[in-house]
């Protein structure tokens, strides 16, 4: 895999850790992270997975990587491409942090 700088490594831990595939589902794994974690990780979340969404990777090789660390989430059910659903948690993320 050609993700191996620091960048990466917060973003697999929160990925892989969250969406592993012995979830239930995507959803409920989610809503179980958001009512654990503190407002200080959620907002960190916010900062590294916007990083890598901007980072100069192609859109290609970060919908492989986010395939491949949330391998608990199957996203042709979803309709969705990877990045455009890691973007979509990052939105949620934000909104569940106003009210923390």
């Amino acid at each position: 895999m050609l993700f191996t700088n620091k960048l990466e490594e917060p973003v697999f831990q929160f990925l892989a850790g969250t969406f592993h595939q012995d979830i239930e589902s995507p959803e409920e794994a989610f809503h179980e992270l958001l009512s654990v974690e503190s407002k200080e990780y959620l907002e960190n979340a916010i900062v590294f997975l916007t990083d890598f969404v901007r980072s100069e990777y192609s859109d290609n090789d970060k919908n492989e990587y986010i395939q491949y660390c949330a391998d608990g989430v199957y996203f042709p059910d979803l309709g969705v491409e990877p990045l455009e659903w890691l973007n979509n948690i990052i939105e949620e993320i934000k909104e569940v942090i106003k009210t923390k």
